[in-house]
């Protein structure tokens, strides 16, 4: 056993070597095989030995770094004037009103604000952050939800970093409204009035149509939303009513209303499975019904049409129900569970349908093919369907936020890697769109400047993995360029079938003008390429989203891109269990690898039932509590597999109030490989002590923390020189 020294973050004397953690063995038995964990008690933040610890490794980091604080304060200081600090979101029509939210120079967060009747009409700020934020290291704002009326705000902090947060309520007009107590407005509007009745824990609201009643979701002890609760404005949280609660630890809840206004739905879902209950938004007091009883592996979502004419009120549902790749489906809402489920877009091979939007006269259609993302839209009275193009070979489009369900007007958002994002409407009657705002990108960004590629590596079982890639003009390949390889930072995420965004960036900017190619591996686990691309990355295929991305690495290596000596890595979260898998596999192929918010301690985590990534993500991962698994998990997990080799340069992140990953996760990893590893390279684990899993809260902090990162990339790849 190894005695844990007294760290002092203050030490000169300890900035110049690591910390040393602790090693005291822990033996954890599963199925009669034993693993020995010898830094097991970083788990527990109450020790101030642990928070030593922590600030120890982050005096040392920052002590490694400081020779780059000067190349920190550049790239912020063009991270910053890129962008335009003084901005205004399109708005977006509602009940009379049209919202947006802007930001002022000096200022970190948002202010939420409306006009009625007209854009030229006087401003009304509803919300500003900056106030709410006053005070906090942290601040994140959470659900921020308007009555039908329009006569109050329904909205939720979290100063914590964990997730929780805390729903409060206040009216949106000068009027004695006459519902319950009010205090003074600390919401940065003083001619608003703040309710007194708050309600923590929350994560989601929904209205009620008669603007007094409200739905919320409270979290258990694992950060999982499992109740739904009936809360009357004006009256005790403590009466409130449980409408209903998940008891199956596998199953998330969430909260929505229908474009259509007509239902409030509660969505019960674990990775594979779904069921979901609708309740009439104008008689909120009555009980949710099901729509279609859970069955293990069938997942559904809903929309709602009101019907018209002799057209009868339906739901459309988009499931996987006997089609991997999704379909739509319509059923009358009078008895969705036993009534007639019709098809409206059968099942594709090729094509994933990913979800519609159902407006009062056209269905918009969101697939994805060939990897790529797609919009349809369909005419309801005709049946007839236009496609939506997009010009360039690799990008991003998603919906835009509508809340109109007569409207003709659909808006999307589309995006590249050097295309700014984009706010567009589109006219679904006349096929036109009109480009309502570009991302402002300050310091005169010219477009023609870069390239943006599609390139197709091959895995070891032969399927075809796309790459996107981004440079500025100029680079070459090897042979045609005499400067050598090119730097190249190559990220990934593969997991949860979730689709690597394609999009732009104007502090990405800083890399490739300095040379860096940036590339994006869409390897399995994600959803890429359709639901099997997602299938084929998870479970006892998960080792596919490692060697997928090491495939992508040699393809960049051998077409030239790049060498191994001048290729970084970064991921985070799932994607920081991508980095570590990976660097323990082929250390030898990277330079540089940031790993932000790493779930790396695969099998303690998920065999552990109080922690958030456990009985929720036995879906996605396996259970280990079965033997299979809990092999094949252990086969591949960063922490377990740490080995006396030479690793590359290694830069850590964590939160010590993330409610995902837990902070020990990065530690332990951290301690192990320092213990472990046979080089001489940099090994740096920075923690943020008042933050979750996102990072720093607030757009400044979080620039200087891409800053950091970024500084600390260029620094390993040679690049250090202002």
């Amino acid at each position: 056993m190894t005695d844990s020294p007294s760290f002092s973050a203050s030490d000169n004397a300890l900035l110049s070597k690591p910390p040393v953690a602790a090693q005291r063995p822990k033996a954890l038995v599963t199925h009669g095989d034993q693993r020995t964990d010898p830094y097991y008690w970083l788990s527990d933040r109450n020790k101030p030995e642990v928070i030593e610890y922590l600030e120890a490794e982050n005096a040392y980091t920052a002590a490694q770094t400081q020779h780059t604080e000067a190349l920190q304060q550049t790239l912020y200081d063009e991270m910053l004037g890129r962008i335009q600090e003084t901005d205004l979101s399109v708005p977006y029509r509602y009940g009379g009103y049209y919202y947006y939210s802007r930001t002022e120079e000096g200022k970190a967060y948002s202010i939420h604000c409306r006009k009625r009747g007209s854009l030229d009409a006087a401003e009304e700020v509803l919300l500003d952050e900056n106030v709410l934020a006053q005070g906090h290291e942290f601040f994140s704002l959470g659900t921020y939800e308007v009555s039908p009326d329009q006569t109050l705000l329904a909205y939720a902090i979290d100063t914590q970093g964990d997730e929780r947060y805390t729903l409060a309520f206040k009216t949106l007009e000068t009027a004695d409204l006459e519902r319950g107590d009010k205090s003074a407005d600390k919401t940065g509007d003083n001619t608003h009035s703040l309710l007194t009745e708050s309600i923590s824990n929350t994560s989601g609201v929904a209205w009620a149509n008669d603007n007094e009643t409200l739905f919320y979701l409270t979290l258990d002890e694992a950060n999982r939303s499992f109740r739904v609760w009936r809360h009357r404005l004006g009256t005790s949280p403590d009466c409130d009513q449980l409408v209903y609660e998940e008891k199956d630890e596998a199953f998330y809840l969430s909260l929505g209303v229908t474009l259509s206004e007509a239902y409030i739905l509660v969505s019960a879902d674990s990775k594979i499975t779904s069921e979901v209950r609708f309740l009439d938004a104008n008689r909120p007091d009555e009980d949710f019904r099901v729509i279609q009883p859970r069955e293990k592996g069938v997942e559904y979502s809903v929309s709602h049409h009101p019907g018209s004419g002799v057209e009868e009120s339906r739901f459309y549902i988009v499931t996987n129900d006997e089609a991997v790749n999704f379909k739509l489906m319509m059923v009358p809402v009078v008895d969705p569970s036993k009534g007639e489920w019709k098809s409206v877009i059968p099942h594709r091979e090729d094509v994933m349908l990913v979800d519609v939007d159902v407006f009062a006269d056209h269905l918009v259609i969101y697939e994805r093919e060939r990897g790529l993302p797609t919009i349809r839209v369909q005419e309801l009275s005709t049946g007839d369907v236009q496609q939506i193009d997009f010009p360039e070979p690799t990008y991003f489009v998603t919906d835009g936020f509508m809340r109109e369900f007569s409207s003709h007007i659909l808006r999307f958002r589309y995006g590249s890697m050097v295309t700014p994002s984009s706010v567009f409407d589109y006219d679904m009657n006349s096929y036109e769109r009109e480009l309502k705002k570009q991302q402002p990108v300050l310091g005169g960004y010219d477009q023609s400047q870069y390239v943006s590629e599609r390139l197709i590596a091959t895995a070891t079982d032969g399927t075809e993995v796309p790459i996107s890639l981004v440079y500025k003009k100029g680079i070459h390949k090897k042979g045609i360029s005499t400067d050598g390889p090119n730097p190249l930072h190559l990220t990934g995420y593969g997991s949860y079938g979730y689709p690597y965004p394609v999009t732009f960036s104007p502090y990405r900017l800083s890399l490739l003008d300095r040379g860096v190619v940036c590339a994006i591996a869409h390897i399995r686990g994600g959803g890429d390429m359709g639901r099997r691309w997602y299938e084929d990355g998870k479970f006892l295929n998960k080792t596919n989203t490692f060697t997928d991305f090491i495939a992508c690495a040699e393809h960049l290596i051998a077409e030239g891109w790049t060498s191994a000596d001048r290729l970084a890595i970064s991921g985070g979260s799932a994607g920081g269990l991508l980095m570590g898998a990976v660097v323990n596999q082929r250390p030898d192929l990277f330079k540089v690898a940031i790993a932000q918010v790493p779930f790396v301690d695969v099998v303690t985590t998920i065999l552990d039932p109080d922690l958030p990534l456990s009985v929720m993500e036995w879906d996605e991962w396996g259970n280990p509590n079965e033997p299979e698994f809990y092999q094949y998990m252990k086969a591949y997990s960063p922490y377990d597999n740490v080995t006396a080799q030479d690793y590359p340069n290694l830069l850590i992140t964590a939160g010590l109030n993330d409610p995902r990953v837990s902070y020990w996760e990065p530690a332990k990893w951290t301690a192990k490989l320092r213990a472990t590893k046979t080089d001489g390279h940099q090994l740096l684990l920075k923690t943020n002590m008042g933050a979750g899993h996102g990072g720093a809260s607030g757009r400044y902090e979080r620039i200087k923390e891409i800053a950091f990162v970024d500084a600390f990339l260029l620094d390993c790849l040679g690049l250090g020189e202002l």
